[in-house]
């Protein structure tokens, strides 16, 4: 695996708190990778020592073969896309995207913006004002802004948090696509378990400041290492120390003949457009959930049913 940035037992302290607590990370170069967690849990404090917007009080950062935690900001060449995106309003698209390059006296200035702008799809809407344009379309501006300028890796902490749900889905979709065309290893932050499991190649799932598990989308939800891990990547049902996804739970009211199933009562319906949440009661007490399709929904609060599961679909932790 050629790895393009690196953290070598990475640490935060500050005064009140442990942020960040001994993360190592290898993400290859070209990938999008994610880190993922609850507020608090370091993923942002960990972007910004990448970015040289916060010391490590311990450990190494390195990017290329070269280590750079020492270095200030505008010496590593990493961008950032701020979740405010931090557009210039009194510039038009065209003088925010070229900002950093006239810093850096680079040439064929209008070349290369005219390239990025193609690249994100805002040609023809260089001289508008950011007032003008859509929130879609400022996540745009500001990536383009930050691509311009070439970086190793592209760092964006919750760009997608200020967009309403139905264009954030757009937006993601738009994203992954970027990424894959240009070929910029992304570093992006979400506490968004569907938006990193939609995009990412591979995920850092972090709690209280250090990395749980890492893996690919289809490894963390499928075989998560932790208790925690399994609950904070989709619905869970337990039952003692034991795991089921609801779209693992079968429900019926009988069980095909030699299934082994357990009796439950139906507790609740919850309509969630493409599928049905049914709610029940096991008569060992514990609560759980199926998820089956709303046309396969002939279930009411108070009917008997019978509940089973395949065992390979089981996940047990320590209880």
């Amino acid at each position: 695996m050629d790895a393009i940035l690196e953290l070598r037992n990475v640490s935060k302290q500050f005064p009140t708190h442990r942020a960040v607590d001994r993360v190592s990370l290898a993400i290859p170069r070209g990938a999008f990778f994610s880190l993922l967690g609850p507020s608090g849990c370091g993923k942002t404090t960990t972007l910004r020592m990448v970015a040289g917007f916060e010391t490590p009080t311990e450990g190494e950062v390195w990017l290329s073969g070269q280590r750079i935690d020492h270095l200030p900001p505008y010496q590593r060449n990493v961008n950032t896309v701020f979740q405010s995106y931090a557009l210039f309003p009194h510039l038009t698209v065209r003088g925010n995207v070229e900002f950093g390059l006239r810093r850096k006296s680079v040439n064929d200035i209008e070349a290369k913006v005219r390239e990025v702008l193609n690249q994100v799809s805002l040609t023809g809407k260089e001289s508008r004002k950011p007032t003008e344009l859509s929130g879609g379309e400022r996540q745009r501006v500001a990536l383009a802004r930050s691509l311009v300028l070439a970086p190793d890796v592209l760092l964006l902490d919750e760009p997608l948090s200020a967009l309403d749900p139905q264009l954030r889905k757009h937006v993601r979709a738009e994203l992954k696509d970027l990424q894959r065309r240009i070929g910029v290893t992304f570093l992006f932050v979400t506490h968004d378990q569907e938006e990193a499991l939609s995009l990412s190649d591979g995920i850092a799932v972090m709690r209280n400041g250090a990395v749980e598990q890492t893996g690919t989308p289809q490894d963390l939800y499928q075989r998560p290492a932790t208790k925690f891990v399994a609950t904070f990547l989709g619905a869970m049902n337990w039952i003692g120390d034991l795991g089921i996804r609801p779209e693992s739970v079968h429900i019926a009211a009988r069980a095909p003949s030699g299934t082994p199933s357990r009796s439950a009562h139906v507790t609740g319906i919850v309509y969630l457009g493409a599928y049905v949440h049914v709610e029940a009661r096991l008569e060992s007490g514990e609560s759980i959930t199926a998820q089956v399709a709303p046309g396969d929904h002939t279930f009411f609060p108070g009917d008997a049913v019978q509940i089973w599961w395949s065992p390979a679909d089981e996940l047990r932790f320590p209880a």
